[in-house]
C-alpha cells in the first residue's frame, strides 16, 4: 500500500508542477498582454492561450489539490457522526468521486478523439484542441488513483 501511496504522490506532485509552471505562463502571458496593449501591440492569442492554459492548470492540478485536501470542505455534519460513520462517508464519497473522475476522464479521451478526427482548432492561432482535452483526461484518471488511495486508507485505518 505504501509503494502504491508513494507512487501517486509522487504522479500528483509532477502534474502540480506542471500547473504551476502553465499558471505562471498565463500571468506573465496578461502582463505582458498588458503592457503591450499600452504600446497599441497586444499579444495576438492572448484569450485562446489563456484558455487553453486555464484547462491545464484546473486539470494538472486536481490531484495534488485532492491529496493534500486543499479544496473546501463541508463537513460541519460529518465530524459530529461517530469514527465508524465518518470512515463509511468517506467510503461512499470516495468510491462515487472515483467513479465520476472515471467517466468523466473516459469522456475527455472519446471527446478529445472525436476532436483529433475532426481536426477542430481555435480560431485565431490554430492550435488543436485535442491536446488539451486528452491531457485533462488523463488527469481525471491520475485523480482516480488518488481517491482509490483514500480508500486504502480508510479501510486501513490510516486516514485521517
Amino acid at each position: 500500500m505504501e509503494s502504491y501511496l508513494n507512487l501517486v504522490r509522487q504522479l500528483s506532485r509532477f502534474l502540480n508542477l506542471i500547473a504551476g509552471i502553465a499558471i505562471t505562463f498565463v500571468m506573465a502571458l496578461t502582463v505582458g498582454d498588458v503592457i503591450l496593449r499600452t504600446f497599441w501591440r497586444p499579444i495576438v492569442g492572448t484569450y485562446e492561450l489563456v484558455a487553453f492554459t486555464g484547462a491545464v492548470v484546473i486539470g494538472f492540478a486536481v490531484p495534488m489539490t485532492s491529496w493534500v485536501r486543499g479544496h473546501i470542505f463541508v463537513d460541519f455534519l460529518v465530524l459530529k457522526m461517530p469514527r465508524w460513520a465518518q470512515n463509511i462517508s468517506n467510503f461512499v464519497t470516495r468510491c462515487v468521486g472515483t467513479l465520476l473522475f472515471y467517466l468523466i476522464g473516459w469522456n475527455l479521451l472519446k471527446m478529445a478523439l472525436d476532436l483529433q478526427k475532426s481536426g477542430e482548432v481555435s480560431p485565431t492561432l490554430q492550435l488543436p484542441f485535442y491536446p488539451i482535452a486528452y491531457a485533462v483526461g488523463i488527469c481525471c484518471f491520475v485523480q482516480c488513483l488518488v481517491l482509490v488511495g483514500d480508500i486504502l486508507k480508510i479501510v486501513g485505518g490510516k486516514y485521517e
